[in-house]
């Protein structure tokens, strides 16, 4: 059974998704052993709960500092010791000490097809406000393992989305959550869940 933690900042749309699909059982062999968010307010906070699953907040304002955040933080990450970390729409750097603790066991999904409109200062409504600044006609979303490196660590599995005319940020944003978001996560747990993907030498494998 892969045991993970969901931390999330928002409205918790991809949370949901992973919950839908261990309820549908396309997730399968997997259990969310709690949700952490930075963002006392976030409503991925009360879909955790409804389902019956801890949700708990670990916010930078409540340390004196970033420093004593990220040890809190990954304190708190290694109490729970779980399999898997997802970081699904998590808008806080991970700490290089929560990824050397958790190496090759944090995944994350990006709005975009990586390495395309990712990096610092690309995150949520952003990525897809440049998208359409670009003028690009095709977008997307990428599930990755992470490293120290900003949306830089292997890529899972991406997804194409095409941009439409007429796309407001909004529009686009929501596109690439039902076409390709709530598909991909869902998909990585999964094959995570059932050996069917690792990380080895800083690259991707799929085992048939």
């Amino acid at each position: 059974m892969l045991k993970i933690v969901v931390c999330v900042s928002g409205g918790g749309t991809n949370l949901q998704a992973i919950l839908d699909a261990i309820e549908k059982g396309t997730i399968t062999n997997t259990q969310v052993l709690e949700v952490i968010s930075n963002n006392p307010g976030a409503k991925a906070l009360e879909r955790a709960r409804s389902r019956g699953i801890a949700a708990e907040v670990i916010s930078p304002r409540r340390y004196p500092d970033r420093e004593a955040f990220n040890e809190a933080f990954t304190d708190r990450l290694k109490a729970l010791s779980p399999d898997l970390i997802v970081l699904a729409g998590f808008l806080v750097r991970i700490p290089p000490q929560m990824v050397a603790a958790f190496g090759g066991r944090i995944i994350n999904i990006h709005p975009s097809l990586i390495p395309s409109f990712s990096g610092v200062g690309y995150y949520g409504l952003k990525v897809h406000e440049k998208v359409l600044e670009r003028g690009v006609k095709v977008t997307g979303a990428t599930v990755h393992f992470v490293n120290e490196g900003m949306d830089e660590g292997p890529v899972i599995s991406q997804r194409a989305v095409y941009v439409e005319d007429g796309d407001t940020p909004e529009i686009l944003q929501q596109r690439v959550m039902e076409q390709a978001e709530w598909i991909l996560l869902p998909q990585a747990i999964d094959d995570i869940a059932n050996d069917r993907i690792c990380i080895i030498d800083n690259k991707v494998r799929r085992r048939t």
